[in-house]
């Protein structure tokens, strides 16, 4: 056989070793049946409930300013999620779902990625554009749906969405944004992007069948990227003891070939370090990565949703006292790092400016009634342009049913607007 031809044989015999699916598997001469024990996975915390540091070789992972950010950042999540209860209760606006419980999860994850990184979101994730920067005014734009509002008022409360802060706009479908995800850090990859992208969802979406296919391409296709579920114990009334048998949702990710860490998503410390570490490992390796932040839900769903009537009050009490705000709280205290009063005018000047901005954006008109098909294809369609006439000639017959939108098209009317 020449060299060449044995070059050849050799190169085969590589290729046919690397697609061997069986290679790295190894034998045994004993029935075997795995069960969920062989793959279960510890969870990584760093603060205990009190707040005290469990293992001092972080205790340098983050300085004041990171830790203090992060801080304020979910009390305003909090604060924020109070408001807007309360204005969904006085029939202000129609929709919300709140994070409280689930702040550190949120916050901490955010913090440990850099600006440039792609966030795509569930819709329980308003702490990310809170540590963001994302403005009170902001918010109420969106969920006021106003003429301000960057989606112009054409997606319910919650959907929020900014491109200078990296942060995908929300799609109700759940689970929609893994597979979406996947694909948009291929695209960071093959772009040769500084970039990660870091996917929220909750323990309920992760079955859909998005999750699979989304962990699976991610995977194969090695994308940098971060599935960060948070499993907060509930999909709406469905415990997880009723939706899996499995350990949790990481497990799954070592099925799937994708680096996972299982954490305590009420430890703001543990969060931020692990995924740190897991962008690290991301971007220099174009791999994703899983990471289960175990939290708990301790506000309802949604404002659609009592949760009296699937989980009882005791456990919830259980729950309170491992609040991610009280534990960040005496962790700041103990390290000395947290001003009180700071704080206080802090809380007291974040009610006020949701309190202003709520009173603005109730005060904004609403977005053109014309803006409803614009943003779909370069030029209106003709089969758009007819809905968009049916739908004007709905309002102006029934004004009463539709005050805020009647309103506009009667001053377009009289500008010479689109008919």
């Amino acid at each position: 056989m020449s060299d060449v031809m044995e070059s050849e044989a050799s190169n085969m015999h590589n290729v046919i070793c690397d697609r061997d699916h069986m290679a790295q598997i190894t034998s045994t001469q004993a029935v075997t049946l795995v069960d969920k024990q062989s793959t279960s996975m510890p969870m990584l915390q760093l603060l205990n409930p009190t707040g005290e540091l469990l293992n001092e070789q972080y205790k340098n992972a983050w300085d004041k300013k990171i830790a203090l950010k992060l801080f304020y950042a979910m009390h305003f999540t909090r604060i924020l999620d109070e408001r807007m209860v309360a204005a969904q209760r006085q029939g202000r606006i129609s929709f919300y779902l709140a994070c409280t419980g689930e702040e550190a999860a949120i916050v901490g994850a955010t913090a440990g990625v850099e600006m440039r990184d792609m966030i795509m979101t569930q819709y329980r994730e308003q702490g990310a554009l809170v540590y963001r920067g994302f403005s009170a005014t902001q918010f109420m734009n969106q969920m006021f749906s106003n003429a301000l509002d960057p989606n112009k008022g054409r997606q319910m409360p919650i959907h929020y969405g900014d491109k200078e802060l990296n942060f995908m706009t929300v799609s109700s479908p759940l689970g929609t944004q893994i597979p979406q995800a996947a694909g948009f850090a291929y695209g960071q990859k093959m772009a040769g992007q500084d970039a990660i992208t870091l996917c929220f969802f909750g323990e309920g979406a992760a079955s859909e069948g998005d999750f699979h296919a989304g962990l699976n391409m991610a995977a194969v296709l090695e994308c940098p990227c971060i599935f960060l579920c948070r499993n907060n114990g509930y999909a709406i009334s469905t415990p997880a003891n009723e939706q899996f048998k499995g350990d949790g949702i990481a497990s799954r990710g070592v099925g799937y070939g994708v680096h996972t860490i299982r954490v305590d998503g009420n430890d703001a410390l543990a969060m931020y370090v692990a995924t740190k570490e897991a962008r690290r490992f991301s971007l220099k390796n174009n791999r994703p990565v899983l990471i289960e932040a175990m939290t708990y839900r301790l506000a309802a769903h949604s404002t659609s949703d009592d949760p009296s009537g699937y989980r009882s009050r005791d456990e919830e009490i259980v729950w309170r006292e491992k609040d991610p705000i009280m534990r960040m709280h005496r962790y700041l205290q103990q390290v000395g790092w947290l001003d009180e009063k700071d704080l206080d005018g802090y809380i007291s000047k974040t009610r006020s400016d949701l309190l202003a901005a709520v009173k603005y954006a109730e005060n904004q008109s609403v977005a053109p009634l014309t803006e409803i098909v614009t943003d779909v294809y370069k030029d209106i369609e003709p089969h758009l342009q007819d809905q968009l006439n049916a739908l004007r000639a709905h309002v102006e017959n029934y004004p009463e049913s539709y005050p805020n939108t009647a309103h506009p098209i009667a001053s377009d009317n009289q500008t010479g607007g689109p008919k």
